[in-house]
């Protein structure tokens, strides 16, 4: 006899591990860049240059990029600046060895930018950074057996969901935007703004199709004697396919986006004019693919004329308890931060989510957070202004069934963000947070994954009787009798008369050793 296996394909985080860095530096102006006299606006980004596993313990290298826009000393103009902080950590992780492929997400929990000087700029940061290792296992399961000998054997149905597919991958953009006919010609761009909304992923036959919306927002000095900071703001849909090798429709895409590399570019238009923004930005893709199987694993074999005995290996099997998303909505009246410089005309508005806790509570998950929102406006002596506002919330994503034992991946994003003017010192913020989740539940299981065959032990056969009247007690099956004096399921139920494996305590089942 020979069992018949197939592989389950599981992923798993063996190992985590956390910490903070904290960057400072004082950074002074270049010398072709003029003078500073108020921080509107700033934003940092991560680069990791290298995260090497060694014999537990992880080596991240890289450098925090903070972009900084400033009002200058002469009126109404704007410029921006680079900060570049690298950094060296070392962080223990217990289990991880050379080679390890590490996963890592990173956090910038706190910048704070201040003005020292006309010249000079302070740059403090903490960073956050989340460690784990992931394992991909296969675990043989027997599915069937081939035999000639006379046997019993049973199957049981998981619901269980794979892993297909994990890789990293990169979608490249193109989008060109020319400026509407009232707005002067491009000098030189001052300021950048570039995110993604509505972004959703869909599984096809060896491809991934991805579309959402871009909306870039710039500051520009204009050309000629229209030299003053002037903006510009678009919104565009874009749609692509994602070529990946294994995909099949109806595999669930679990894809985390972020803005890696973005070129930005100011191009002539037919006329010969500087007028179109050129944007070359490159999404970096995290994919993980998984795929639902209802799968028909053996659960309990015996043999009739022969000792069989199952050996089975615990593992832990995962199903699909969700796959969804939720929307939690903020409106909020916010104060400018500085009522000496009074509201006259709204520019632009971004936000940021900062998530501080997320925890399963009964048939959900509980997020708590801040959305950080950052406007520019014009005041009245036609100079541009920044008031940043934080916006605290609380949101239960609804998953139903979920346990502390689940595993779920949450991925946030501002789907939408209206700020208006109340007045000269209000604003009126309305937003609309997405949050996608992934959960999955997790289940210890036995799988038979090899058989131990031996001649039946004559003694113990001679000690059963040839014919007994078996009264079932509480929770007794028709396999259980027949397991017990090594009978066949198809024999009892010929000599009881019984259509179906159905009994209760109490039944009376006659067991006749040997054949009928």
């Amino acid at each position: 006899m020979e069992l018949v296996k197939k592989k389950i394909h599981m992923d798993r985080i063996s190992s985590r591990a956390g910490t903070q860095v904290v960057l400072e530096e004082d950074v002074n102006i270049s010398d072709n860049k003029p003078d500073a006299s108020y921080l509107l606006n700033s934003k940092g980004e991560i680069i990791m240059e290298e995260i090497r596993a060694g014999e537990n313990v992880v080596n991240l290298r890289g450098r925090l990029v903070v972009s900084i826009l400033y009002l200058t000393d002469l009126e109404g103009t704007c410029a921006s600046m680079e900060a570049v902080i690298p950094f060296e950590e070392r962080v223990n992780m217990e289990g991880v060895s050379n080679g390890d492929l590490i996963l890592t997400d990173w956090t910038i929990e706190d910048l704070t930018v201040g003005l020292i000087n006309s010249r000079k700029i302070s740059v403090q940061a903490v960073a956050s950074f989340g460690l784990e290792m992931e394992e991909h296992v296969e675990q043989d399961a027997a599915v069937d057996i081939y035999h000639e000998e006379p046997l019993e054997y049973r199957k049981r149905t998981y619901p269980v969901v794979q892993l297909v597919l994990q890789k990293k991958d990169i979608f490249r953009l193109k989008e060109e935007m020319e400026l509407s006919g009232n707005l002067p010609n491009v000098f030189q761009t001052i300021w950048h703004h570039i995110t993604f909304d509505h972004v959703e992923f869909k599984a096809l036959e060896e491809k991934i199709s991805i579309q959402g919306e871009m909306r870039a927002f710039f500051l520009y000095e204009g050309e000629g004697d229209n030299d003053r900071t002037l903006w510009y703001e678009n919104t565009v849909p874009f749609s692509g396919i994602i070529e990946c090798h294994g995909c099949r429709e109806n595999m669930i895409p679990d894809i985390r986006h972020s803005l890696g590399q973005c070129n930005v570019e100011v191009r002539q238009d037919f006329d010969g004019e500087e007028r179109v923004f050129c944007v070359e930005p490159v999404l970096d893709l995290d994919i993980h693919l998984y795929e639902e199987e209802n799968m028909e694993v053996l659960s309990d074999i015996y043999g009739v004329d022969k000792e069989i005995e199952a050996l089975t290996t615990e593992v832990q099997l995962k199903s699909l308890l969700l796959s969804g998303s939720g929307k939690c909505k903020i409106a909020e009246h916010a104060k400018i931060q500085n009522t000496e410089m009074p509201m006259y005309q709204l520019i632009h508005s971004e936000g940021e989510i900062q998530i501080e806790e997320q925890a399963v509570v009964e048939n959900g998950i509980a997020i708590t957070g801040t959305m950080t929102v950052t406007t520019l406006y014009l005041c009245s002596s036609r100079s541009i202004y920044a008031t940043k506002n934080m916006m605290p919330f609380q949101y239960v994503i609804e998953a139903e069934n979920i346990t502390p034992t689940s595993i779920f991946k949450l991925h946030h994003s501002i789907e939408q963000l209206t700020v208006t003017m109340l007045d000269s010192d209000e604003l009126d913020v309305k937003a609309a947070l997405q949050f996608k989740v992934i959960v999955f539940a997790v289940q210890k299981s036995n799988l038979i994954t090899d058989i131990k065959v031996e001649e039946l032990d004559l003694n113990k056969l001679s000690e059963l009787p040839g014919m007994v009247i078996y009264i079932a007690g509480q929770g007794d099956t028709l396999w259980d009798i027949g397991k017990r004096y090594y009978v066949p399921i198809a024999q009892l139920k010929e000599v009881n008369e019984l259509v179906t494996e159905d009994i209760k305590a109490g039944d009376k089942i006659l067991v006749v050793k040997g054949s009928i």
